[in-house]
């Protein structure tokens, strides 16, 4: 369904800003156009403060875009974007701001919207937050629900609970914090997130280190019981290549570590030089595979 309003919604932005290369500028201000689905239900809207209309380009300021959807609605906003009229892209600049009414929101300074393939793309800095994930990365490319999201580089990513004030407090002990060099992709829809290049696990006093990192959520977990710490949120972890575990003053070496939380303890398989057994529960019990 999204596709296709974002299809006809180029096609009508396309018409009613049709400026050959002869004619002169032309501005709109203050313009507000909609589109309606066949049963005559708002299916988009579009708000400028003005638009300036060229051969090939339509110039918007302050622009703000909702797509109306039976799931999940999208708003999108930024102080400039240029349409382009030859190949549909729209390319949006300065405080670039995607929401949707199930929590999900994107910032960045520049975005390029990509009809054909149905993604929005970055090679700037962006911030996502979704549900109690935060993003932030070099680069990204996504879907406009931001269910599918893929970061390019030098990838942090916390995890904690629902409490937006927990993951920005430094100090809080309930996080997950993962970084990469990326890059790294997370699909909300089958609940699991892949970290790929030097990758860092950090959770209170342990560390994991490895080449690729996936995780996997309990699905339906944050909206059961959005108050869960970080762990409980979390189904499986399972690190691949080069794993190194420092917990304390011990460190152990495998090829792959599995961390179930329900299970409290993390098994070491494919040669695993060290194996420790500190305090119990926890993140430090291992054993042997």
């Amino acid at each position: 369904m999204i596709k296709f309003i974002v299809l006809f919604l180029f096609s009508f932005l396309s018409l009613i800003f049709n400026v050959s290369a002869e004619e002169v500028e032309q501005n709109l201000s203050d313009f507000n156009l909609s589109g309606f689905s066949d049963k005559g239900r708002k299916s988009w809207e579009i708000v400028g403060k003005s638009a300036d209309i060229y051969a090939q380009i339509v110039r918007i300021n302050n622009l703000n875009a909702r797509f109306f959807r039976d799931d999940e609605d999208i708003e999108l906003q930024a102080k400039e974007a240029d349409f382009n009229k030859t190949n549909g892209y729209l390319t949006l600049r300065k405080d670039v701001l995607i929401t949707t009414t199930k929590g999900a929101m994107l910032t960045t300074d520049m975005l390029e919207w990509n009809r054909n393939q149905q993604i929005i793309s970055t090679k700037d800095r962006v911030d996502i937050q979704r549900d109690n994930i935060i993003a932030s990365a070099l680069g990204a490319f996504a879907s406009l629900d931001l269910k599918k999201i893929n970061l390019e580089k030098d990838v942090s990513v916390q995890i904690g609970s629902q409490s937006t004030e927990a993951l920005f407090d430094k100090s809080s002990k309930d996080k997950i914090i993962i970084t990469c060099d990326g890059p790294m992709e997370i699909d909300y829809d089958k609940n699991i997130a892949i970290f790929n290049n030097n990758v860092k696990i950090v959770k209170e006093d342990i560390q994991i280190c490895s080449d690729r990192v996936e995780v996997y959520f309990l699905k339906g977990s944050i909206k059961i019981n959005p108050s869960a710490e970080a762990e409980n949120q979390i189904e499986k972890i399972h690190a691949f290549g080069n794993v190194r575990i420092i917990k304390d003053e011990n460190v152990s070496f495998s090829q792959e570590a599995i961390y179930v939380p329900k299970d409290k303890k993390i098994v070491l398989n494919g040669k695993p030089r060290l194996i420790i057994y500190p305090d119990e529960g926890g993140w430090g019990a291992a054993s042997r595979d």
